[in-house]
């Protein structure tokens, strides 16, 4: 290891000394109307197969197939999910871009994804407890996952049924073989914040500023 390397490796692990504020994690609504019915319809069918609920006149096909449409809906609303991380992620990586601290820190995309998925901010996280999304972290961590694989969202014809009814094993992979990718930097909301939003939340609160600007 040569001086100059050395001198490097300690740099970029001494500890972060300022405090920043990242961009607002915007999340927007999924929109297929039909989602809610077949999640429900998905969820039953599920407790039937396994007897916890009676079957009734359904036969297994019957319940295997409202299984795999509720699982594919899940796939892509969680990839859908994905999309507005990722889009906050970019925000983050264009802030750490301009500061020299955090380049040379070894900050990178991944280390954004572990700071939302395992040390959010705790308004986040009474946010989210709000909103009724207890499981945060598997929520966020399996849409980033899918968005590691998926370049579009992908036709139920395009996966298995095996990968459908079991996407969510897969994606819990995705999410850590994409984290081991780069020895990113860990980072926490001892040196990090920021806020969320549903998108028809932050848009009102736009027009309130700006309301305000005009009087």
């Amino acid at each position: 290891m040569t001086d100059k390397f050395r001198e490097y490796m300690q740099t970029v692990t001494e500890p972060l000394k300022k405090h920043w504020k990242l961009p607002p994690l915007i999340l927007h609504p999924f929109s297929d109307a039909g989602a809610p019915g077949k999640l429900v319809e998905s969820s039953r069918a599920n407790l039937m197969m396994q007897g916890l609920l009676p079957a009734g006149e359904f036969s297994v096909d019957e319940l295997d197939r409202r299984l795999i449409d509720g699982r594919y809906c899940e796939v892509r609303m969680l990839f859908y999910v994905g999309r507005d991380l990722l889009r906050w992620i970019g925000q983050c990586m264009d802030l750490a871009g301009r500061d020299e601290e955090l380049s040379l820190a070894g900050v990178q995309a991944q280390s954004f994804a572990r700071l939302l998925v395992e040390d959010p901010p705790e308004s986040v996280r009474e946010k989210l407890n709000r909103w009724g999304v207890a499981d945060y972290k598997a929520i966020f961590s399996r849409a980033l996952g899918l968005n590691a694989v998926f370049s579009e969202a992908p036709s139920c014809e395009s996966l298995t049924t095996d990968f459908i009814r079991n996407y969510y094993r897969f994606a819990d992979a995705m999410y850590l073989l994409w984290q081991r990718a780069s020895e990113a930097a860990e980072i926490g909301r001892d040196t990090f914040d920021f806020d969320l939003y549903a998108s028809g939340e932050y848009s009102r609160m736009l027009e309130r500023e700006w309301e305000s600007e005009t009087e």
